[in-house]
């Protein structure tokens, strides 16, 4: 088995450049949404950063929750340790520190992603425009990230620990990006509540590039409890909760001593499928996500007490679930 702070390091590699993406996902999903909302359908900035879990964080240095200062905290502000950028120089950082057990050429890519935000990250905060050009190439940059340590990579222990730190984060950031359609307030008027709705839910699944998939494998019509179903249980696209509590699963039976771990990843199957979706109103979707996210977190601080107790170090936002 490999060093604690080796597995460590590798885990939050997985982990922030996830975050990274995600972040820009969520983003882009919120804006979307506001685009598409008829005029007396109600939804805020702030409500962002309450599903992003960063609203304390925010409150202690801004004194407003506006569309610029909201954008800014989660692009561009370095003293936020959940923004994008310092995400990826997070990333950076364990990157570095664990060269020589990557492929060579990630180091450059992580590199090249860091540069690219710092140089650019300031334009996002001119428009929606440019902000969307930006949050795109991020999601570019690491997705060819992703394809590089999918196709140049060994199945070690340490592509194992990539790949849990970026499973748990996606299965938790999968659940804040569907959270943002619990707080969009429909209009009275049915027709035009059904309207909203659909478009919200369709700017959910454009946000996690799932909209072709749930086409092909649910249907053309996107009503919200299908596209809950769909995100949250579907077995085979790589960003539902189901389908990365499996890849999570997969990674732990490749590792030693990984029997407590394991029960956490089993009470989140069992809720997950304990879930009843049909009928669902925005609060119990809420709890429900709620309760998913607190599973994740249970997942973590097992991974964490297993494989990391013997590194403790403060990793920026690590314990933030």
């Amino acid at each position: 088995m490999m060093l604690s702070r080796v597995a460590e390091n590798l885990y939050w590699v997985g982990r922030y450049l996830e975050r990274a993406e995600n972040t820009a996902r969520l983003i882009n999903s919120t804006t979307q949404v506001l685009l598409d909302l008829p005029v007396n359908a109600s939804f805020g900035w702030d409500v962002l950063i309450k599903v992003a879990g960063l609203d304390a964080e925010f409150g202690e240095r801004y004194p407003q929750a506006g569309e610029d200062s909201i954008i800014r905290f989660l692009i561009v502000d370095e003293d936020n340790p959940s923004s994008i950028i310092s995400s990826i120089h997070n990333a950076r950082e364990n990157t570095r520190t664990v060269r020589e057990v990557l492929p060579m050429e990630l180091w450059e890519r992580v590199n090249s992603l860091y540069l690219y935000i710092r140089e650019n990250g300031a334009r996002a905060l001119i428009g929606r425009g440019p902000r969307d050009d930006v949050l795109r190439t991020v999601i570019g940059q690491r997705e060819s990230i992703v394809g590089l340590l999918t196709g140049s990579m060994s199945r070690d222990v340490a592509y194992q620990f990539i790949k849990l730190g970026r499973n748990m984060e996606r299965a938790d950031m999968t659940t804040r990006i569907v959270d943002v359609n619990s707080a969009v307030h429909l209009p009275a008027d049915s027709a035009l509540a059904a309207l909203t709705s659909e478009r919200a839910w369709i700017s959910t699944l454009n946000a996690l590039s799932a909209y072709q998939m749930y086409r092909n494998h649910v249907g053309v019509h996107v009503r919200s409890h299908d596209v809950a179903e769909f995100l949250l249980k579907d077995p085979h696209f790589p960003r539902t909760v189901r389908h990365c509590l499996a890849e999570i699963e997969g990674c732990l039976s490749t590792l030693p001593q990984h029997v407590d771990a394991m029960k956490q990843v089993r009470k989140a199957w069992r809720r997950l499928d304990g879930m009843k979706l049909e009928g669902l109103t925005s609060p119990v979707l809420h709890e429900y996500l709620d309760q998913v996210q607190a599973d994740i977190g249970a997942m973590h601080a097992a991974v964490a007490r297993q494989y990391f107790h013997l590194h403790q170090r403060n990793n920026g936002a690590g314990e933030n679930q």
